[in-house]
């Protein structure tokens, strides 16, 4: 008597459960990096040679932060006396809602902590500032 062989069918089913795995931790990644990459404070980052600004008819806002981190405004009375955060916000904000379009810049000593500049920015962003510059001076000037 011979024996038959009994032949098998192949599967036709792909195992979908590590792909599942795997779409899920993205899933949980974006989900958990999607809130950090949206903050951070706007900048106009420089091309790489800084050419002066063509002259506007709007005088630009510049805040200024000394050595010991004050910050000083070119705007108001009191120009050459310091102003704290909500000062500056009130000042900043004030200048925007009259003149909107002026250009605001910020003009840092050379050591100033690089965190008292993005604060600086932060607070002119959340003042109404679409935008901030950063001041500099060229090499050639600063020799003499």
């Amino acid at each position: 008597m011979a024996r038959q062989r009994i032949r098998k069918k192949p599967m036709a089913q792909i195992n979908v459960v590590p792909y599942i795995d795997v779409t899920l931790v993205l899933l949980l990644i974006f989900m958990i990096t999607t809130p950090i990459i949206k903050q951070g404070v706007k900048v106009e980052l420089p091309q790489a040679s800084a050419k002066a600004l063509p002259p506007t008819k709007i005088t630009p806002l510049v805040i200024r932060i000394n050595a010991q981190g004050q910050l000083f405004v070119n705007v108001g009375e009191h120009q050459k006396q310091p102003v704290d955060d909500n000062a500056l916000m009130v000042r900043v904000a004030a200048v925007l809602r009259s003149r909107p379009g002026t250009p605001v810049m910020v003009g840092g000593d050379q050591g100033v902590p690089y965190g008292r500049v993005v604060h600086t920015m932060a607070l002119l962003q959340a003042a109404g500032a679409p935008s901030v510059g950063l001041m500099t001076q060229s090499p050639a000037k600063a020799g003499k």
